[in-house]
């Protein structure tokens, strides 16, 4: 079973499942770039995981066994399923991502707060994707099937509130989220499972732990103990539903995008 592992800082997360827009460069100056990259295919190992891990107070960028789209959704703050027109090999083919910055980036990265430096690393990214993998895109707002996350009839059971705790882990049937804005979070990774954007609706604010277990649809012959299917596995377990809807949703088109040039 592949597992999913992406460490990344609890602000992004909770701006990912909002689907905010790339941002910008601060104060008008030139988008910081990394001096080094080095980009190679990934070669399959048995019960491996995707890893991102960035710091937002250093220039260093490791990313093992992810795809193209996964580096889009990092840098651009957007949920894969807002991400259209990409090639499927963008989705298909695994690569080994390392950059490094100039040692004077590094200090002016320690130099700002968490929220800042990870602004500019995601501009870093995008730079480099640009480069190296010749990404151009372009957004727009588009009226599409979406679900709605809303409270379920008994009421939402999502434990105590906690007072830390920064990490999404995702299987086949399995979510755990630690984060702040844990049901935005939620949503964003509902969002990969269901094939629809889902929208946080709930109102429901605060870092929570919480852990959804399911049945997929292709599971075979699940036992009479295995969990049900995703929509009655949420509100039994977490008190929260998903409800169909239409919405307009801003999505990142995907204009161009190649193999990675070479080292």
């Amino acid at each position: 079973m592949l597992l999913r592992l992406i460490c990344i800082p609890a602000v992004f997360l909770a701006l990912a499942a909002a689907g905010a827009q790339a941002p910008e460069p601060q104060n008008g100056a030139a988008a910081p770039v990394f001096d080094v990259t080095a980009i190679h295919l990934h070669e399959p190992q048995p019960h491996e995981h995707n890893s991102i891990t960035s710091s937002p107070f250093d220039g260093h960028f490791l990313a093992t066994n992810v795809s193209v789209m996964m580096l889009i959704h990092w840098a651009y703050e957007m949920p894969e399923t807002r991400i259209l027109g990409a090639p499927s090999w963008t989705r298909s083919s695994y690569f080994n991502v390392e950059a490094k910055a100039d040692p004077a980036l590094d200090l002016q990265l320690r130099n700002m707060t968490a929220d800042t430096g990870r602004h500019e690393k995601e501009l870093m990214v995008q730079a480099m994707l640009a480069d190296r993998f010749g990404l151009v895109t372009h957004m727009e707002t588009r009226e599409l099937p979406i679900y709605e996350l809303v409270v379920g009839k008994k009421g939402a059971n999502l434990g105590p509130v906690q007072p830390g705790g920064s990490s999404v882990r995702t299987s086949n049937g399995q979510i755990e989220v630690q984060a702040a804005n844990s049901v935005s979070v939620l949503a964003e990774e509902l969002s990969k499972v269901v094939g629809r954007d889902v929208v946080d609706q709930t109102g429901i604010t605060g870092r929570y732990d919480l852990k959804l277990l399911w049945t997929p649809d292709d599971a075979v012959a699940a036992g009479a103990d295995a969990p049900p299917p995703i929509y009655t596995a949420l509100e039994e377990q977490l008190g929260l539903r998903l409800v169909s809807a239409k919405g307009p949703v801003k999505v990142l088109i995907v204009d161009r995008v190649s193999q990675p040039s070479a080292n």
